[in-house]
């Protein structure tokens, strides 16, 4: 009769039987799995998912139905009009009119910031909007012009033609530009092009944003302090010496103190705005009683040597085709130009876009916004239209006002067509120097002083685009501050992909897991096996020769430290977790040959855990599976098993 003990161990040998069969059975399925998808699988899968977006190249169904399918892809407008009902109108007109009045005085003042000619804002504000309505997935962003891109503008095709010496030549290259633009960012969302603006980061954009804002208000010294030659650069020293150099003439002191006046009373009243002891309505009815009464002082402020906006051309938006500049010396630079006015747009635009679509909880397409505003931007450079794209300051007007869909920018657009139509003899005697304090207003909301220290509280070298961002634009140029802001950006990629990290694993108290020994330090290592997981995606030429020696680095002092310790069982057996890792090229198979025969002429057995598809086959394909004896487990936990540890 056998005893309990012998039937309880052979019961136990049976279960580690029965566990080692069914390690053996998971490593063929990490070792056979299918072919993954090639290059041009993937090409084909994309042209398959665009066949499938496109519904006229899916002829499925019935053509009527496949064409308004299509027809409404296009025109998002066709969908979300069929259920719009009276009081959304209702609350939509309430916000483009508020809109309104806020985009009439904001698009003269950028119009003059791109030195352009007052009406070219109020053109921007007409007719990309409407394009935009019919296009854009949005329904809160305002459409028009904003003061970035109108510094952009000037700053770069400034460089090309002088908006003082030849002021028709340099408006036909702002819409040659403008074009140029909006054929980029259709082109974007076209090919799904997206992640292109993502080489400007969070952190990158925070700083040029407040570098760019410091640099407009400084642009606006020259209508606040009625200067009459103004330099045409950009940059902090630039700007103050020219400044300083004006206090040595006479000057007039009733631009500064109308402007400043102008200022603090709208800073004032956002500021009880804010705090909710006055309605919006009373705003309006007030500034209509104050614009009455001193309206005839105004007309005669020309008189008293303050400089007024004066003739501003009125009418529908003439047509501009026959303007555009294709065969000029500059088309290259006009196009570069482009390119990067695009990406700025673009960034701008979808950050405020997905920023008011979270807070109502809709999803905002991407791709559609970037076709969208292509389009917009096209239309607009055959309609004497400048860059448009999505302004954060009214965009939040917008959404305050309670506006329900993309109908407020229609209802805006409509609103400044009227008062291009009409008021454009009113327009006539506005102050430069209200105008000014009008941009100076907007301009705190581009400075994010709080996400900076978060930056710099959360990431070194974050904040380290954004302050390089930042100096950029202040003390040089915008292109410069653009281009320290990428080059960072991509410093930062490059180091981290060619210096990739490793890890010591050991496994968790009470759980199958096994976790960084440094982040979890109860984390416990196994006697005579060492545990690596490599933090790259991707092992290739670049950091191929780095990891191999990292790796080998970790193996020689663990050696040394069992040592030290008089362990009783050095090093035996290295587990190289790879679940991070992506994709593997040639070099970074050679590295893990080189790694497999210093280990197996020490004495040391490798083992590869958790490999990815791409990674698997390719090491299948190598032939590098069988050079280390078929080690390779679907996990960190098989592997030990593997060996019986």
């Amino acid at each position: 009769m056998a005893s309990p003990l012998n039937n309880t161990t052979t019961s136990d040998q049976e279960m580690a039987d029965l566990e080692r069969h069914d390690c053996v059975e998971r490593v063929q399925w990490v070792l056979n799995t299918p072919k993954p998808p090639g290059l041009s699988q993937e090409l084909i899968g994309t042209a398959v998912s665009w066949r499938n977006k496109v519904p006229f190249l899916n002829m499925q169904s019935g053509l009527k139905h496949e064409l308004f399918s299509m027809l409404k892809a296009t025109f998002p407008i066709l969908s979300w009009c069929q259920n719009y009902k009276p009081n959304q109108f209702k609350r939509d007109l309430l916000a483009g009119l508020t809109l309104a009045s806020l985009c009439i005085p904001q698009s003269i003042g950028y119009a003059t910031l791109a030195k352009l000619d007052p009406q070219y804002g109020l053109y921007t504000s007409v007719v990309p909007p409407l394009i935009y309505t019919l296009m854009g997935t949005s329904r809160e962003i305002a459409i028009g012009p904003v003061a970035v891109i109108s510094l952009l503008l000037s700053s770069m095709v400034q460089k090309l033609e002088d908006p003082m010496a030849n002021p028709i030549a340099y408006h036909k290259l702002v819409l040659t530009v403008t074009f140029f633009a909006g054929t980029f960012q259709a082109a974007f969302g076209l090919f799904r092009s997206g992640f292109l603006i993502d080489f400007l980061s969070h952190a990158a954009i925070v700083g040029f944003m407040a570098g760019a804002a410091i640099v407009i208000g400084l642009q606006q010294l020259k209508g606040l302090l009625g200067i009459t030659h103004f330099t045409n650069k950009t940059d902090v020293i630039s700007v103050l010496k020219v400044v300083w150099s004006s206090f040595k003439h006479p000057w007039n002191p009733y631009n500064f103190l109308l402007g400043c006046s102008f200022l603090i009373f709208i800073l004032i009243t956002r500021f009880l705005k804010e705090q909710k002891t006055i309605l919006v309505a009373s705003h309006c009815s007030s500034g209509v009683c104050r614009f009455s009464h001193t309206h005839r002082f105004l007309t005669k402020a020309d008189k008293h040597g303050v400089n007024i906006v004066k003739h501003i051309k009125g009418g529908l938006n003439p047509s501009s085709v026959d303007q555009l500049q294709f065969d000029g010396p500059h088309v290259g630079e006009l196009a570069k130009i482009g390119l990067i006015v695009a990406i700025i747009a673009l960034t701008e635009a979808i950050a405020v876009g997905r920023s008011f679509a979270a807070i109502k909880g809709y999803h905002l397409d991407g791709n559609k916004e970037m076709v969208a505003m292509g389009f917009m931007n096209i239309i607009g450079s055959f309609t004497t239209c400048y860059v448009a794209t999505g302004s954060f300051s009214r965009t939040a007007v917008n959404f305050s006002a309670g506006c329900e869909t993309a109908m407020s920018n229609i209802v805006m657009a409509v609103t400044v067509f009227i008062s291009l139509e009409l008021l454009t003899k009113l327009l006539y005697y506005t102050p430069v120097a209200i105008l000014a304090s009008i941009i100076l207003s907007a301009l705190p909301g581009l400075i994010d002083v709080n996400e900076a220290c978060n930056i710099w509280k959360v990431d070194k070298l974050d904040f380290l685009a954004c302050i390089g961002a930042f100096l950029g634009v202040l003390f040089a140029t915008v292109e410069i501050g653009l281009l320290v802001a990428v080059t960072i950006s991509f410093a930062r990629i490059i180091v981290v992909s060619i210096r990739p990290g490793t890890e010591t694993l050991g496994k968790l108290p009470e759980t199958d897991a096994f976790g960084d020994v440094n982040q979890y330090p109860m984390a416990v290592k196994t006697p005579g096996v060492l545990i690596m997981r490599l933090k790259s995606a991707l092992l290739c030429f670049a950091n191929a020769n780095f990891v191999r020696e990292r790796i080998m680095k970790w193996v020689i002092e663990e050696e040394k430290d069992s040592k030290l310790r008089n362990a009783e069982k050095t090093i035996q057996i290295v587990i190289l977790d790879i679940s991070n890792l992506m994709d593997i090229d040639t070099s970074g198979i050679a590295s893990l040959e080189e790694l497999h025969k210093n280990f197996d002429s020490n004495g040391m057995t490798l083992a590869i855990a958790n490999p990815r598809w791409q990674v698997i086959h390719k090491l299948k394909l190598a032939n590098f599976v069988p050079k280390i004896g078929g080690r390779v487990f679907l996990s960190i936990g098989e592997a030990m098993a593997s060996f019986s540890i």
